[in-house]
């Protein structure tokens, strides 16, 4: 629907505060405690979700507002920790796909085998495939085409570093042991890790709502330890804001 919203979410005020600010008509609608800002950006109508960390806090968020809202699309975006080696921070990934990186099995093994991390089967979750009139369990979730689109075009605005496609994957966790990252990006193939983008692509699917995930690598435990730069949250939505520029113009 032409007049529906877009709904983005970030899960910190350094990852939102940027585009709150750029809003026109701002209107504050919380759900309980957590932030919601419904307003206008370039003339569109929006809503900024402040999600806090985690899958769970930005499924529920991004449910809620679904219901509330009919978002015409969802986008999350962010900052998150380089599992691709290539990456630095500053350099942006638009998620082709997401996944959830806890989603796994282990095989048996006896007591006293140990439990290593490296011997697991992919799960993947479950979400609603209207198609098939069922819930269906995957891996992967793709983003939306037209989405993705609008972002490569607005590569060409980006200048604090490269952008560059792939999974991005999502776990209630911060891994900073090299070789677990290293076993992650091999055995799913992420290029970097956040909290909360698959999870809220699991619901987006469920409910038939288009969703792209974009990531702004904040640190690398691949680097020597490069700290957090706060400073990534701010570049990312700034990114984000001539994303939907692009997508915009081309609806």
């Amino acid at each position: 629907m032409k007049d529906s919203p877009i709904l983005i979410q970030g899960a910190m005020s350094v990852e939102t505060a940027e585009l709150i600010g750029a809003l026109a008509n701002a209107k504050e609608e919380p759900f309980g405690p957590w932030r919601c800002v419904r307003g206008e950006l370039f003339g569109h109508p929006v809503v900024i979700q402040e999600t806090q960390w985690g899958m769970a806090n930005a499924a529920a968020l991004a449910a809620l507002a679904i219901e509330r809202y009919q978002p015409s699309a969802i986008l999350s975006q962010g900052t998150a920790g380089a599992h691709d080696a290539s990456l630095h921070v500053y350099d942006i990934v638009l998620g082709v796909q997401t996944v959830n990186e806890s989603a796994w099995q282990s095989h048996y093994r006896p007591a006293g085998a140990g439990a290593p991390y490296d011997d697991l089967k992919q799960l993947g979750v479950f979400a609603w495939d209207a198609e098939k009139n069922a819930f269906t369990q995957e891996v992967y979730h793709a983003a939306d085409e037209k989405l993705l689109a609008a972002a490569r075009r607005a590569i060409p605005t980006y200048e604090r570093g490269k952008i560059v496609e792939g999974t991005i994957g999502t776990c209630d966790s911060w891994n900073c042991a090299v070789d677990r990252v290293n076993f992650l990006r091999q055995f799913y193939g992420s290029l970097c890790e956040e909290m909360e983008g698959d999870a809220v692509a699991q619901i987006a699917k469920s409910f038939g709502v288009p969703f792209l995930a974009v990531r702004i690598i904040s640190n690398s435990i691949l680097k020597n330890q490069d700290p957090w730069d706060l400073g990534t949250g701010p570049a990312c939505q700034r990114f984000v804001m001539n994303v939907l520029k692009e997508y915009w113009s081309a609806t």
